[in-house]
């Protein structure tokens, strides 16, 4: 948890709220499918559901108080992935920092896999 006090008293940041607040700015980005998870019994990689995108994100808590995200995503086919990329680590920067004030000293994205788009 991520401790800040003020002239109330303290207050505490769980994981859930890096990563749901993760998740959401990550899966808003363009070119992003959603959050992935690769199964730990088959291997294979999973899209989550809207419900389940937290699983897709790792928050590490560093000694200084700022945090260290790890996103891990499904992107569209065709898009350019280092741009997707970058955007979603401006967009994560931003969300979090905004919504909680703390330091992101680190952001890792790992695309996971490639959905293929329909064709309409």
């Amino acid at each position: 948890m991520v401790k800040f006090q003020n002239e109330h008293g303290y207050i505490l940041l769980s994981k859930e709220i890096f990563t749901n607040l993760t998740g959401d700015a990550a899966t808003h980005c363009f070119g992003v499918k959603g959050m992935a998870v690769r199964s730990v019994s088959d291997g294979l990689v999973h899209l989550l559901k809207r419900e389940y995108m937290g699983k897709g994100v790792h928050v590490t808590y560093n000694p200084d108080n700022s945090i260290s995200i790890e996103l891990h995503i499904a992107v569209e086919r065709g898009v350019n992935i280092p741009v997707i990329c970058e955007s979603i680590k401006d967009e994560v920067r931003y969300k979090v920092t905004k919504a909680t004030g703390v330091e992101l000293k680190r952001i890792d994205v790992f695309v996971e896999s490639m959905a293929l788009k329909r064709s309409e």
